[in-house]
């Protein structure tokens, strides 16, 4: 017999790590190993277990989805990185690509979606929901007739999405500095480009900012 993929799902909502869990556990070839409740422990049980696919919320406390993407995909370049969200959005499509995931599956869909993703992921195939074929070439035809025809570009780097995270998330500077092994005034001086770059106020308006762009749940 083959042996089935071993799967990490990420999610922190433990209801819908239940009903994905149910949904590849019902297969075959597919078992999930192992659970994370945020992206920082997503990173740290695909860094210590055996596991062969990381299925990965967008939305989640501590580290996203996209930057726990981007970690395991540097330091374990051989998992292969599904994202799951609620989230139809082009941004997050590209930006996930930009991560290193080769697929993307929306929640709404994910029992008719999820199970082929997952295959189509161990065979180094990229996996896009249906429904977002059409709106991603028409996107992108949108884009040449203006003249330009470059993928969407971000906004803020990915250190300044770390600590934007975080910020709105309620920690203090000391707080971040640690969980980012950074000095205070590392922090302060992001915080404050963040501000300025996007036309912010202070902390509410950055947590505004950060429930728009899916870093936080409202």
């Amino acid at each position: 017999m083959t042996v089935p993929v071993r799967v990490l799902l990420a999610d922190d909502h433990t209801l819908v790590r239940r009903g994905v869990r149910l949904i590849l556990d019902g297969e075959p070839d597919l078992t999930v190993v192992a659970e994370a409740g945020d992206g920082a422990e997503a990173v740290a049980r695909a860094r210590a277990g055996d596991v062969d696919l990381a299925v990965l919320d967008v939305a989640m406390p501590r580290m996203t989805g996209l930057q726990a993407a981007r970690e395991l995909s540097r330091r374990l370049p051989g998992l292969r990185i599904l994202i799951l969200t609620m989230y139809d959005n082009e941004q997050y499509f590209f930006e996930a690509l930009k991560a290193g995931a080769c697929g993307y599956v929306l929640k709404s869909v994910a029992d008719r979606d999820l199970v082929e993703a997952c295959r189509a992921a161990m065979r180094d195939e990229p996996f896009v929901y249906p429904g977002a074929e059409r709106a991603l070439v028409r996107a992108y035809l949108d884009r040449l007739r203006r003249g330009d025809g470059r993928l969407p570009e971000r906004a803020v780097t990915e250190r300044e999405e770390e600590i934007l995270k975080l910020v709105a998330e309620g920690h203090t500077s000391k707080e971040i500095a640690e969980l980012l092994f950074i000095s205070v005034k590392t922090v302060e001086r992001h915080r404050a480009n963040l501000l300025q770059k996007l036309g912010l106020r202070d902390r509410l308006e950055l947590t505004r900012y950060a429930i728009r762009a899916g870093l936080i749940e409202p």
